[in-house]
């Protein structure tokens, strides 16, 4: 028989009622600390005053032996900057000559030192190194697919024909992608960068001298290891250089550049494409477009290490003196360096005190505003595959001469979609961040869609009819023409941005996997899609999984164009249900406002930045 205690409770019933207000108070406990940490990491420098500002910048610079009176002078007004760059005009004792320095940043935010620049360019050298990668193979596998006898009607040929041409994509997806993190902490981003160069180079120079699928699919598969960790280290290391405002412009260059490699693959199939066979070596010509994918990353092999590593690496492993010289060489004065460099470090000190005892992984997972950031993430990095553009990036050789193309015209037309791809991206450099992230990808999904269906149509023409050659080639340039500006250079911008600092490796390599698995399952199915539901159906999937996207995007995918980590932070901890319920508000409101004309519709901000603020006050004030 249970007995009471004079509160009414019997024991069982006080084990649950305490249970229970413990895991209240864990609860709010762990909120509270997580808004706080938020708060911390938006501006850690919140509420200090210019003398404790100019007290820390000197502490910083004493204690890691930045001790000439020049540099200690740099760090006392940086720190002061720091807490607000765009008050430049308010900090006390600047001389005329850092006045207009800094004018110059805020006014001219183009007018950066050369060496930069230079950065920038080893960057887009190795995305090209990427997208030569991807697209050689696109007009090889024309000769070496009969050569090897793979790739033909029968399934089991098609598949192998499917598995060699992905193999880099299944290393990327499995091994590569995750040496993103050991590799980084090891050789920092400049010998990430060069190793996996190294890894590339060879792996182009190995399958030029093949023989058999299998040995193409291992030599193949070797090149995943240069892909991977170089798709998900260089975009970090271009945003770690860069200054704030021109940031997200300077992070996009990867993927612009990426599809200027596509370009110079499908240029050197066709500069190679008759070139005959030689003494005992049979399919030169092939062998020859493989192998020519090495010379970007012998470019960048040697040069790399004439560019200064990324400072926010060298102060991780301890070694401010250097990251102090690093950020000089990229920056006009010191006074730009010292603000800079002391703001990374307290960002890296908040850094520290979010994963102190805690699993990244798990927190990636379990904490609402980074599970939203990566539902985001995920979204738009699987989308880049499956709206289909790596169907004609690896095939479209294939797809122009099942269309009516001469073998070298197909080649020919393909370099035309390679002009394309990088020509439209140009534009995104400007509308990114003006037109932004969420807009550009809800604007052009629709019409990937309606191009592909185009496309599939256009082969119920009579196969012999030069109509059908001509819309064919008009279905998949008007496809490049709106890929490029949305969903090409959007994702790996997107995802460099919406995780949190603290996560921000662990989160690029998770979106890297996720894009390269995914590149992997479409770049082995095609083959067999196209035979078994024939082109017009084999398009007309990837055009049903745009519209998909549009959708996923409208109700999960926020805008971050313009925003700071704070206000970052208040979009991605805003319940997904809220966002879904904002989308389907802004589509009505889109057709209020420009389908019906109805100049007077409005819709609210998904996060109204001040009433959050007053609201996490007024939350914190009750705990």
């Amino acid at each position: 028989m249970a007995t009471f205690e004079p509160d009414g409770l019997n024991h069982a019933d006080r084990k649950t009622s305490y249970a229970s207000r413990a895991a209240r108070a864990s609860v709010s406990a762990a909120a509270l600390k997580r808004a706080e940490m938020n708060a911390i990491l938006a501006n850690p420098l919140r509420g200090k005053s210019q003398q404790e500002l100019m007290e820390l910048g000197v502490e910083y610079a004493r204690a890691h032996a930045l001790v000439e009176p020049e540099d200690l002078r740099a760090f006392k007004l940086g720190a002061v900057l720091a807490a607000a760059p765009e008050n430049f005009d308010k900090c006390p004792n600047l001389t005329q000559d850092e006045l207009d320095v800094l004018r110059r940043e805020w006014s001219h935010k183009w007018s950066q030192p050369k060496l930069l620049y230079i950065v920038i360019i080893l960057c887009s050298i190795c995305a090209a190194v990427q997208g030569m990668d991807e697209t050689v193979v696109n007009g090889a596998q024309i000769y070496y697919g009969q050569q090897f006898g793979i790739g033909g009607e029968d399934p089991r040929s098609t598949w192998l024909l499917g598995l060699t041409n992905s193999a880099p994509y299944l290393c990327c997806a499995f091994i590569g992608c995750w040496l993103t993190i050991p590799y980084n902490n090891w050789f920092g981003r400049r010998g990430t960068i060069f190793i996996t160069c190294i890894f590339s180079a060879l792996a182009c120079f190995w399958q030029a001298f093949v023989n058999t699928w299998w040995s193409m699919f291992i030599a193949r598969f070797a090149l995943g290891f240069g892909i991977g960790p170089k798709s998900a280290t260089v975009p970090i290391y271009a945003a770690e250089c860069s200054p704030p405002g021109i940031r997200g412009a300077l992070v996009m260059q990867w993927q612009m550049w990426t599809a200027f490699g596509i370009m110079l693959g499908y240029a050197a199939d066709l500069a190679f494409y008759y070139v005959p066979d030689r003494s005992n070596i049979t399919g030169l010509n092939w062998r020859l477009m493989m192998g020519s994918a090495m010379l970007p990353a012998v470019i960048v092999c040697c040069f790399v290490f004439w560019c200064p590593e990324s400072p926010r690496w060298y102060i991780q492993k301890g070694r401010h003196h250097a990251g102090y010289e690093a950020i000089c060489r990229l920056r006009y004065h010191k006074i730009q360096a010292a603000r800079d460099l002391f703001y990374m470090n307290k960002l890296l000190e908040s850094e520290g005190q979010m994963r102190f005892g805690q699993n990244k992984i798990r927190e990636m997972i379990t904490v609402p505003r980074n599970r939203h950031a990566m539902l985001a993430s995920e979204i738009v990095m699987f989308m880049q595959q499956f709206c289909g553009v790596n169907v004609i990036a690896y095939y479209s050789s294939a797809i122009f001469e099942s269309s009516g193309f001469s073998p070298v015209n197909a080649l020919a037309a393909s370099l035309g979609f390679g002009v394309i791809n990088f020509v439209f991206a140009l534009p995104a450099v400007y509308t990114i961040d003006t037109f932004g992230r969420r807009n550009l990808l809800l604007t052009t999904f629709p019409l990937m869609a309606l191009s592909l269906l185009f496309t599939g149509f256009c082969f119920w023409i009579e196969a012999s009819s030069k109509t059908r050659v001509a819309l064919v080639a008009l279905g998949i340039y008007l496809f490049g023409i709106v890929y490029s500006p949305g969903e090409g250079p959007v994702p790996f911008t997107y995802s460099a941005e919406a995780y949190p600092l603290y996560l921000r490796t662990y989160g690029m390599s998770l979106a890297t996997a996720t894009t390269w698995f995914f590149n992997f399952v479409l770049s082995i199915t095609w083959p067999s899609l196209r035979n078994a539901f024939r082109p017009q159906g084999a398009f007309g999937w990837y055009a049903a999984w745009n519209m998909i996207g549009w959708v996923t995007i409208l109700l999960f995918v926020p805008e971050t164009k313009e925003k700071t980590l704070e206000e970052l932070d208040a979009v991605f901890e805003v319940d997904t249900a809220k966002q879904a319920a904002f989308g389907v508000r802004q589509a009505v409101w889109f057709v209020k406002r420009y389908l019906l004309f109805q100049k007077d519709a409005k819709l609210k901000p998904l996060v109204d930045l001040e009433e959050r603020e007053l609201e996490r006050t007024k939350s914190q004030g009750e705990a």
